[in-house]
């Protein structure tokens, strides 16, 4: 008889605990009023039959009315945003910092650059220092919109650069007076400058450089924006309507039953879960590439391909350029005599730029790793940092309901009613593994993570060169810096003061110019 009485009394418990005996409401009424739900007119004073109620339906009484079941509809699709954006919180940090971060120390390190080449020419050609720090702005400002995405072409803003240079390097270095040439005639040497060639192949090696460089570093940034705009879409998916009334019935129909704190099941949860979130499981093997790719992209950005590198040297190219052209002074008076005839002068200012002129703001000397260094070092902490979401998408059902949603303890809730475990099939993450789905019906793929999907294959296409692009793949960027020679020692002959050996003479030339530069600025820092 014992025995007989305490099975009944457990079994009166467990009925108890499903709901079975429910005699009133307060403790639905107060989670109802905490958790903000709805109105508190909308709860019935004691419980009442649910003969109406769509998905928290029950054959015993229950506390919740149609109007309160809209109501918890509503608070577990905000209950789930809410996790999402909680969940991802961290990674979409990560990027929107990064994003800035990155947009900041290339602001920074455009004007650096800037500031070394007018500090160059300042040291080294002050006759036209002055009337060349407008052209050399220009030339940064084109830098700075390429990189953010405009599409200039590198090759055009980088001649033109050095076609404006001409005139000053004509009238002050090449045929020196003590007059200024005529608009005029300043028109006609610039115009001639493509043809003469005075700079020999440093225009088309500055624009290789920019242009691999620029390339790397426009995708980083605009991986990052995607990779933000795949966050933001993801936090904000609209739900079917089967996965709303699934999470309906996990997470508020208890509260029907006066179960206000009770929990589903991991494995009820983890079929709910990986349910309405099947298409987001559908991005994880292109979030991993993603991921990768950036990781690959990063370990290429060095040499010619490190855009601090290459910025922070545009002033000592610069220096080799304006060197090579007074070496080619006869030649160059000659062809400029056969274009443009005599030189037409106009009478100068009455002041003029002493060589002992104004003082730079930033010391040619500045210390160039700093930017470098920073810019290199959060490149690598970002990626390690990402490295560590590799798995977000493939992951994120599952720690959903381990990290919120599920019970660890038993019983819990099966969707029905308190069971000590769930023993439905618990079905795999992605669209296709939904089929035997036994709680939530998927029809298919979610259109607008299809078209997320598309944007992550291009661009890993594109971090990885398998795409080009119009200003040429990262596969033909990184092998290609090996025949840079080859490719423009065509362009100049023996005539135009490049030797045969082309980019190769150029190479020489430059050592030997910049050994002449570094014991010229390490005096004039002195007077700095």
């Amino acid at each position: 008889m014992s025995m007989l009485w305490r099975c009944c009394l457990l079994l009166f418990v467990y009925r108890c605990a499903s709901g079975f005996g429910l005699d009133t409401c307060d403790e639905v009424r107060k989670v109802f009023q905490l958790r903000q739900i709805g109105p508190n007119k909308l709860l019935p004073s004691s419980p009442v039959p649910g003969s109406d109620l769509q998905v928290c339906t029950s054959q015993n009484l229950t506390c919740c009315t149609k109007k309160m079941e809209e109501k918890y509809q509503l608070a577990a699709r905000r209950d789930i945003q809410n996790f999402l954006q909680a969940y991802s919180n961290g990674l979409n940090l990560l990027l929107t910092r990064n994003v800035a971060s990155f947009q900041e120390n290339f602001d920074v390190l455009m004007r650096q650059a800037e500031n070394y080449t007018n500090a160059m020419l300042q040291v080294s050609y002050q006759k036209m220092f002055a009337q060349a720090s407008e052209t050399v702005r220009e030339l940064f400002t084109d830098v700075g919109l390429f990189l953010l995405g405009s599409e200039l072409n590198v090759g055009e803003f980088v001649q033109r650069f050095f076609d404006a240079l001409f005139p000053l390097v004509y009238s002050h270095y090449i045929n020196p007076g003590v007059d200024d040439l005529s608009p005029v005639h300043a028109e006609c040497v610039r115009s001639v400058s493509r043809d003469v060639r005075p700079f020999g192949a440093a225009p088309d090696l500055l624009a290789d450089q920019i242009t691999r460089s620029g390339v790397s570093g426009r995708l980083l940034l605009q991986a990052l924006h995607l990779g933000i705009e795949v966050i933001n879409t993801t936090d904000h998916l609209q739900l079917s309507r089967e996965c709303r009334r699934a999470l309906l019935k996990m997470l508020y129909c208890p509260h029907c039953q006066g179960l206000t704190q009770s929990k589903p099941c991991m494995g009820y949860c983890l079929n709910v879960m990986r349910g309405c979130l099947a298409s987001m499981a559908e991005i994880d093997t292109h979030w991993r590439e993603f991921v990768s790719s950036l990781e690959g992209l990063s370990a290429k950005m060095h040499g010619d391909q490190d855009l601090e590198h290459v910025l922070l040297g545009v002033h000592m190219t610069l220096h080799d350029a304006v060197g090579q052209a007074e070496e080619s002074r006869a030649r160059l008076s000659t062809q400029v005599y056969k274009w443009c005839g005599p030189p037409s002068r106009k009478r100068a200012p009455s002041v003029g730029i002493q060589e002992s002129g104004s003082q730079v703001s930033i010391p040619l000397k500045a210390s160039i790793r700093a930017v470098g260094d920073s810019l290199a070092a959060r490149r690598r902490d970002f990626v390690n940092s990402l490295r560590h979401y590799r798995t977000f998408y493939g992951d994120l059902a599952d720690q959903l309901c381990a990290r919120e949603l599920a019970s660890g303890d038993m019983p819990c809730w099966n969707g029905t009613h308190t069971v000590k475990s769930y023993t439905l099939r618990i079905v795999r993450n992605g669209v296709r593994a939904q089929v035997s789905n036994p709680e939530v019906k998927v029809k298919g793929d979610d259109p607008v993570i299809n078209q997320l999907i598309d944007k992550l294959k291009h661009i890993n296409q594109l971090l990885q060169g398998k795409s080009i692009p119009k200003l040429g793949s990262l596969d033909q960027i990184e092998t290609g810096s090996g025949d840079a020679e080859g490719r423009y020692s065509g362009d100049c002959d023996d005539e135009d003061g490049c030797g045969g050996s082309g980019g190769g003479e150029v190479k020489r030339k430059i050592v030997s110019n910049r050994k002449l530069f570094n014991n010229r600025s390490s005096e004039a820092v002195g007077r700095l």
